[in-house]
């Protein structure tokens, strides 16, 4: 059955549909000897897809993961700037994964990477609007703070849903808060704290949707259940 041809890429682990087009664009893929175009659609069974010369991987087995995260280790495959990432972490499950979104790498928690595009996709699409939980600590805690937290704001042009928020204890300015976001921007949750006047000392994501990180080891991954998954879709 014929399908686009970013949607083969990306179910094939190799890369995002976004990064698959780039690809495309750049004349990088073939499909029976002739160089691809946008929107071209091919059927993976019987058609030679080539990707720079090379046969692109028969699908694998779809594995999904979800790991703790510590502190430290950014998220990304490999770093120019040779930081520790979370491909070493999960160096021994076989196959190779891909993060589903990102933590920065002075958050921790949970985090999922699968080799099946299409679910990470899934997850990832603001339309789908998954929710996430995240352990937020903070300084800088005053009376207003929770309502200021509360408030639907604006991050990089875009409006933000009003998040859940709740506190968990407060001690003078440092405070324990769960805070519940609808979207995924860059740094979204400490930018969200700043504009409320307080500064993040330390923030863990907690839950993904139905799936808890539960008490899942600092560092360590397992695979998910099949409820677990069914959950997440």
């Amino acid at each position: 059955m014929k399908e686009r041809l970013q949607k083969i890429l990306s179910a094939r682990g190799l890369a995002s549909r976004r990064k698959a087009e780039e690809w495309i664009a750049n004349g990088r893929l073939q499909v029976n000897g002739c160089t691809a175009q946008l929107g071209d659609s091919a059927d993976p069974d019987m058609d030679e897809i080539l990707l720079d010369g090379k046969p692109i991987p028969s699908m694998e087995a779809h594995v999904y993961i979800m790991l703790n995260k510590p502190r430290g280790y950014v998220t990304t495959l490999s770093d120019e700037k040779g930081r520790q990432n979370v491909a070493q972490l999960v160096a021994d499950c076989s196959v190779r994964v891909y993060p589903v979104g990102r933590l920065d790498m002075d958050s921790e928690g949970l985090l999922l990477l699968t080799n099946d595009g299409e679910f990470a996709n899934r997850l990832m699409h603001p339309k789908h609007e998954v929710n996430k939980t995240y352990e937020v600590t903070v300084r800088g805690y005053h009376d207003a703070a929770q309502m200021l937290l509360s408030r639907p704001i604006e991050l990089d042009g875009y409006p933000i849903r009003r998040p859940q928020v709740k506190l968990v204890r407060a001690e003078g300015e440092k405070a324990k808060l769960l805070v519940t976001i609808h979207e995924g921007r860059n740094r979204q949750v400490r930018r969200m704290c700043e504009a409320a006047g307080m500064t993040v000392t330390r923030l863990r994501r907690i839950q993904e949707g139905s799936l808890m990180l539960g008490d899942l080891p600092l560092g360590k991954w397992r695979n998910l259940t099949e409820d677990e998954i069914a959950g997440l879709y």
